[in-house]
């Protein structure tokens, strides 16, 4: 006959799960980390872009933007790249519930764009850990690692040749 199995044998298998009241197995999420928050109710986190460098904090709010002292209406006037620092928000469902304070450097206004974007989505996981898994789902929680590469010696630019002589 084959093995059976008490429950004290399978509690090992059933940790983080749960039955639901039609009696189908339901895995439960693990315990989601604490929230950052500073003593200023704020979350903070640093996101990178190409080569700029955004220092984001985000607190609850009506939806107000400020880079670098400036309103994001003014600091980036493309619409593109308002649109860009948005998509976190959107995804996350929080649309004009936080007030983002961002001090960048480096890099032109589409990397600085890139790195407000990784910086609120960052810190918006450490106000609210459940948020991770959408964000994520998204692609915004990992750095875009891609930087120009650079020039080398005997060519043009990084890749391109000079013009070829045949004599």
């Amino acid at each position: 006959m084959a093995d059976t199995k008490t429950l004290e044998d399978l509690k090992d298998v059933m940790e983080g799960t749960a039955t639901s009241a039609d009696g189908t197995v339901v895995a439960t999420s693990a315990a989601l980390p604490e929230p950052k928050i500073d003593e200023h109710g704020r979350s903070y986190a640093t996101g990178k872009r190409k080569n700029s460098i955004a220092r984001v904090w985000i607190k609850p709010g009506n939806g107000k933007i400020t880079v670098n002292g400036r309103d994001q209406e003014v600091y980036f006037a493309r619409p593109v790249l308002r649109l860009i620092i948005a998509q976190a928000f959107q995804v996350a469902e929080r649309v004009d519930s936080y007030d983002v304070v961002a001090t960048v450097k480096g890099g032109g206004l589409s990397g600085q764009a890139g790195a407000v974007r990784h910086g609120i989505t960052k810190a918006l996981t450490y106000y609210e850990p459940a948020l991770r898994r959408p964000l994520k789902a998204a692609g915004f929680i990992t750095r875009d690692s891609r930087v120009v590469e650079r020039k080398k010696y005997g060519k043009a630019k990084a890749r391109k040749s000079f013009q070829f002589s045949k004599r």
